[in-house]
């Protein structure tokens, strides 16, 4: 049976078309967080006054910018194809040290020591996974449970109080009228998103996640690769232990609660598959966004806690199916 070939000119002016459905297909995992961070905005905007305004907004930010802090450090990992778990007992534990020593040694040094702590959970993490090649969840989900028992025996699970009130100030303060909490990790991402695409370690990172073992038959390191992501991770919960402690003014137990969850839905969300290899410190800020409009949203409207969680919980989980990849996949377990 023969087929009649299109005329030249429909096949001309369909072109523009099927290049534009091409673009559409490939960013898919792009435009699903944008659709739905717009939906979001549009609704709440509409069903209160209060939601989009410039006060609400920096409150938006204030509320995400830990969030924004652990879901980078995730993304770093989760581009070489592994996972951190520990993040939410890492960021636990730094900010229960940075609040111990900024009375007895200074803002400076709590600062240091706790970045320095967050990098030595990383660096363990990865030279665990590593050396005795074990499952990086396995590995990251034993260590959330040692840094948040360290935590609690740091001071007798009881909040780390402290009188330094330098710290506050630096975090809760503003610069040209914005606050710095909402600076900080933009800051810090534009560094991350620099250090992914336009540096070796950042092309060596993408290359194991696309592909083990071809990386390293093509000359990279993939052992010192794979240590530095989780160093990295480390290194940025850290900086959000600091930074959390700054904004509640003591070292306690209970801010990682919803971290873990958080953080890893805000990666996927955006677009980075979880098999490593695909997507981006600037994706990530998309899902952030996503799910702090959403509880901002819900909170302003006066939803219960629990209807919240509800709520949450299923717009990730369609958020999730909607955004990731599953070419990325092989079969889904």
């Amino acid at each position: 049976m023969s087929t009649t070939p299109l005329p030249q000119s429909t096949a001309a002016a369909a072109a523009p078309l099927t290049r534009l459905i091409g673009i559409a297909r490939s960013r898919s995992s792009l435009l699903y967080p944008l659709v739905a961070l717009a939906v979001l905005i549009i609704w709440f905007s509409i069903a209160s006054p209060y939601f989009f305004t410039l006060g609400n907004m920096f409150n938006i930010g204030r509320g995400s910018a830990v969030l924004l802090l652990v879901a980078l450090a995730g993304t770093v990992v989760i581009i070489i194809g592994s996972i951190d778990l520990s993040v939410a007992g890492t960021v636990t534990l730094t900010g229960v040290i940075c609040a111990l020593l900024i009375d007895r040694a200074g803002l400076l040094v709590a600062v240091v020591a706790a970045i320095g702590v967050g990098g030595l959970v990383g660096a363990a993490n990865g030279l665990l996974v590593q050396w005795l090649r074990i499952p990086s969840f396995l590995v990251t989900l034993g260590m959330l449970s040692i840094t948040i028992g360290i935590a609690q025996a740091v001071n007798n699970n009881a909040p780390v109080q402290f009188r330094n009130r330098e710290l506050g100030r630096i975090v809760n303060g503003e610069l040209w009228g914005i606050p710095t909490v909402v600076i900080l990790p933009l800051v810090v991402l534009a560094i991350v998103t620099f250090a992914a695409y336009r540096t070796r370690a950042g092309r060596y990172m993408y290359a194991i996640g696309g592909g083990e073992a071809v990386a390293a038959a093509s000359g990279v390191p993939a052992f010192r690769y794979k240590v530095i992501a989780f160093v990295l991770s480390g290194v940025l919960c850290g900086l959000a232990g600091v930074v959390v402690t700054g904004q509640i003014g003591a070292g306690t137990l209970d801010v990682g609660g919803a971290l873990l969850l958080d953080s890893v839905a805000a990666v996927v969300m955006g677009g980075t598959a979880l098999s490593g290899g695909v997507g981006g410190p600037q994706r990530t800020l998309l899902g952030v966004l996503v799910i702090a409009v959403l509880g901002n949203g819900m909170g302003i409207l006066g939803f219960t806690n629990y209807t919240q969680s509800i709520i949450k919980g299923v717009v990730i989980i369609f958020a999730v199916a909607l955004s990731i990849d599953r070419k990325k996949y092989g079969i889904i377990k």
